[in-house]
């Protein structure tokens, strides 16, 4: 994309300057005798002459060296159609430049013809790579002339997998002259915009937004930044206004929406987000609005024929919806398979522990995940200070434990009963002044979102529990929030390996301790591996 943007920046400059380009003082804000010559110099010349050159560029040598690796997106996007070399970008810019140049040397140029010719010719290179029909199949069969006058993204998406096929730039009435229209163009469009070449996902990870600012951070807003791990930019702060306005605008009118996709051993996995807000799941009026969300996107996915559905973050938060219990418990015939994909967070949590340690401080002790992690650890005889102020969620947990082990969990209120504990697992959000209880060389294990402040310089953080996908995924074009290409959140992972294990059961409400070591192994098992 850089090497189209600089050059048409320089090409336009250099326009700008010559004498055959008026002043910006004398340059007209209208002039339809411009409009009409560049819509004949487009038909007459930049059309028969990108197809030209599109052909000459499938030809020899000429497509190993300049235009293969425009080919290599299996799946085109809109920003693929400025993915290319720099002579491919030198003809699209000429391709697009003929019809201006036609039109000021006659004395006919307007800035009305400048911007709206650009922004149809980029709006219509972009609609061609969409993979979305925008022109339903009904208008061509009204109109069959206009099958020939404009190009679909079915009919681009064909040349792209052919290759030897459907050169034109928009209008395939040169195809049809050339002969190279392929046959099956027309019949596949209706079947698309008509929805029988739908690809159901296998797998739906259903997330939510962060924040307003890490609301960008998604392959359709920048897919630069998207592509890596996320982090605050002061490039996108000026930006903040305009997605304060898209949160408003989704609270009032959204539903949920399909963000990034990757393709897993022939089975297509997808991510959903649902259009809420972290803070708004802490504004009690908003829960029934969001659990509606939920539900409405599960019901989705079950009418696809979605085998598993993982529930991220703040979606499967126990207060909200009892970790996916609610829609278990309300639609007990659902074909998807609803999961938290805690399990897994546990194991790898679990699995981060060196095997020398005996005693570990536990915070957020009484949660879905303390919980689990607690009565694991002291399966293996290792003390468990378990930080919490309720004696009586404390004795529940401990009663779940078999009877030899229940003297390895003891129940603490403050946070200088860990004073001497260099294993902290952190379920619930420490602040500066906790963290000084914590002795030197201490390492904190995270589960807590956000992560805690790494305010001590003795000290070492864990990251959030996090797996690597297998080595053998594709199109992975994306980062998942502050994570590397490739690494998914663990409850993103769980979900996974449910679905490649092909378990029949919902994983949802309290962790099962007894499958922690269970699911640990499928996933190894199945090529993911910690980060």
């Amino acid at each position: 994309r850089d090497n189209m943007v600089i050059m048409q920046t320089l090409l336009g400059a250099m326009a700008i300057s010559s004498p055959l380009f008026p002043a910006m003082s004398e340059l007209r804000a209208w002039d339809p005798r411009g409009w009409a010559v560049a819509l004949l110099l487009h038909v007459a010349v930049s059309e028969p002459g990108f197809r030209w050159a599109h052909r000459a560029l499938h030809r020899g040598p000429l497509f190993s060296r300049y235009h293969s690796k425009h080919h290599s997106s299996p799946v085109t996007q809109p920003l693929t159609s400025a993915y290319g070399t720099p002579l491919e970008s030198l003809v699209l810019t000429l391709a697009m430049a003929a019809p201006l140049a036609g039109a000021f040397l006659v004395g006919a140029g307007s800035v009305s013809l400048v911007y709206g010719h650009i922004f149809a010719f980029d709006y219509l290179r972009c609609m061609g790579y969409s993979n979305v029909e925008v022109i339903s199949h009904r208008a061509f069969q009204a109109f069959p002339l206009l099958r020939y006058l404009i190009y679909t993204p079915t009919y681009l998406s064909l040349h792209h997998q052919e290759k030897d096929s459907n050169f034109c730039l928009f209008m395939p009435l040169f195809d049809l002259l050339g002969g190279t229209v392929h046959p099956r163009s027309w019949e596949l469009q209706k079947e698309v915009d008509q929805g029988k070449n739908d690809r159901v996902p296998d797998f739906v990870f259903l997330a939510h937004v962060v924040d307003v600012v890490s609301s960008m951070h998604v392959p359709f807003a920048f897919r630069a930044c998207s592509s890596q791990p996320w982090t605050t930019r002061l490039v996108l702060l000026p930006l903040w206004p305009i997605a304060f306005c898209l949160m408003v605008l989704q609270v009032l009118c959204s539903k949920t929406f399909t963000v990034s996709f990757y393709c897993l051993r022939g089975a297509l996995h997808q991510t959903w987000t649902i259009p809420r807000y972290s803070f708004q799941y802490f504004i009690p009026p908003m829960k029934d609005g969001i659990n509606r969300q939920i539900e409405l996107a599960i019901l989705r996915a079950d009418r696809m024929g979605v085998k598993v559905l993982s529930l991220a973050a703040l979606n499967k938060n126990e207060a909200l919806n009892g970790g996916g219990t609610l829609f278990v418990d309300r639609h007990p015939d659902l074909r998807v398979r609803v999961v938290h994909g805690n399990t897994l967070t546990a194991a790898v949590i679990l699995n981060e522990i060196p095997g020398s340690v005996k005693e570990v401080f536990l915070t957020g002790a009484t949660s879905k995940l303390g919980r689990a992690i607690a009565l694991y650890l002291c399966r293996k005889r290792i003390r468990v200070l378990m930080l919490t102020l309720s004696s009586e969620r404390f004795l529940k947990i401990q009663r779940e434990a078999p009877a030899e082990f229940q003297q390895y969990l003891v129940q603490v209120t403050k946070y200088h009963a860990a004073k001497t504990v260099k294993t902290w697992l952190v379920g619930k959000w420490l602040s500066p002044r906790e963290q000084r209880w914590a002795p030197a060389g201490t390492h904190f294990h995270q589960f807590v979102v956000p992560p805690v402040i790494e305010f001590r310089r003795d000290c070492t953080y864990g990251k959030l529990a996090a797996m690597r996908l297998p080595k053998d995924v594709q199109g992975l074009g994306s980062c998942e929030y502050t994570m590397e290409r490739g690494v998914v959140h663990a409850c993103h992972a769980g979900g996974v390996v449910h679905c490649l294990e092909g378990w029949e059961h919902h994983e949802v409400g309290a962790i099962d301790v007894d499958r922690i070591d269970v699911v640990w192994k499928a996933a190894l098992r199945h090529g993911l591996s910690p980060p």
